[in-house]
């Protein structure tokens, strides 16, 4: 394997699956599926999940929810995933770690980095859920923090695009995909890989991102042995 420790970012929009809200049970399993796998050949894994399938703060602000109150229905929405990717982890066979950045036992325990270490190092996956526990930060700087924090070697950014590309793919047909970029030029450009504090952090912790699909089956294997299935961010 190519990394022996990763951070693995999940999208809530892509854990809807094909119905566009709420948890697709086909797609969580093949996440666990490949997930399994994964630390069975020995990675140790840590997850950050989204919670855009269930409530996102921002569109919560823009119909008139207090903006504070939103982000934190948002961090519950990301508790719902965790506890339902732990589920199907353990469900075949997979122990798991759900740990919270807020306090809220016993759903989860409260987070901190060496329980997380100490999972990973004892075969668990450790799913850090509530971002970073704070308003206005996105579960993408809270993965970037995570993935700093646990001491990853890389955090794997998993959506529904293969890559880093010029334009949005799903609008701009002429959109070319980058194999690999620097964090100064995805700033300059200002191509939507994470937001602008998430990328400023890995840069300033020269944490690599790698951008993939996670929702073609095998597509986290080929990330981690090498085979060139998305994009790197470093600072090259």
């Amino acid at each position: 394997m190519k990394f022996k420790r990763i951070l693995l970012k999940l999208s809530g929009e892509s854990l809807a699956g094909s119905q566009g809200h709420g948890i697709d049970t086909d797609r969580l399993n093949q996440y666990a599926a490949q997930i399994k796998e994964m630390v069975d050949a020995g990675v140790e894994i840590g997850i950050v999940i989204g919670g855009g399938n269930i409530f996102r703060g921002l569109s919560g602000a823009s119909a008139g929810f207090d903006r504070v109150k939103g982000d934190q229905m948002g961090m519950l929405a990301t508790v719902i995933n965790s506890l339902a990717l732990s589920s199907a982890l353990e469900a075949i066979g997979q122990p798991s770690k759900v740990l919270t950045a807020i306090g809220m036992f016993p759903i989860g325990e409260h987070y901190s980095k060496w329980k997380a270490i100490k999972a990973l190092e004892e075969g668990s996956v450790a799913i850090i859920s509530c971002g970073t526990g704070n308003p206005y930060f996105t579960t993408d700087t809270g993965s970037a923090l995570r993935a700093i924090e646990i001491e990853a070697e890389v955090m794997l950014k998993g959506t529904r695009v293969d890559g880093v590309y010029t334009a949005d793919p799903e609008k701009d047909p002429t959109a070319t995909r980058f194999d690999q970029i620097s964090y100064d030029e995805v700033l300059a450009r200002g191509l939507k890989v994470m937001d602008l504090t998430a990328t400023a952090l890995c840069k300033e912790n020269n944490m690599p991102i790698y951008v993939f699909n996670m929702d073609i089956p095998g597509n986290l294997r080929k990330a981690l042995t090498g085979d060139p299935v998305g994009t790197l961010v470093t600072a090259r």
